[in-house]
């Protein structure tokens, strides 16, 4: 199979940084998506990643596609949308940046999920998103606190 990871997704994002898994590493886990699911990635970036980027700056993405196996290892849901490319975890430096990430994206952009997710066991907090590219498939579905696990 080519890797095509460098391939550019939009302006900012590269398809390396939306598969990128030290988990996937550690546990020697394929996490290359196939076309479907980098168009969805693509999609996301253009119509969600990339207009936070021209707002609030560089932007670090945690976690993006997961193939079902990485999925399993990191604990997802069963359903999880990181695993078809519609979702991105974002890292927030601080609480009132994370807060203002999360208005900004629930007043300004389309998107199917918006969490603001709280680790109860220690303390991170990131902003995961999703997008469905199918027009009026969005949901617009946000929780401005979600525990996560």
């Amino acid at each position: 199979m080519e890797d095509n990871t460098k391939t550019r997704l939009s302006e900012h994002f590269t398809l390396e940084e939306m598969c990128r898994s030290g988990a996937a590493i550690k546990h020697h886990i394929s996490n290359t998506p196939d076309k479907k699911q980098t168009e969805r990635l693509r999609q996301l970036c253009l119509n969600v990643l990339e207009p936070l980027r021209r707002r609030f700056g560089v932007i670090r993405i945690t976690s993006g596609f997961r193939s079902e196996r990485l999925n399993a290892i990191v604990g997802g849901a069963d359903t999880s949308q990181h695993m078809r490319g519609e979702a991105a975890d974002i890292h927030i430096s601080n609480m009132e940046t994370g807060r203002k990430m999360y208005e900004y994206i629930e007043a300004n952009l389309d998107f199917d999920q918006l969490l603001f997710e709280h680790s109860m066991s220690n303390g991170a907090c990131w902003l995961h998103v999703s997008y469905k590219a199918v027009k009026g498939l969005n949901r617009h579905d946000a929780v401005p606190f979600y525990k996560a696990a």
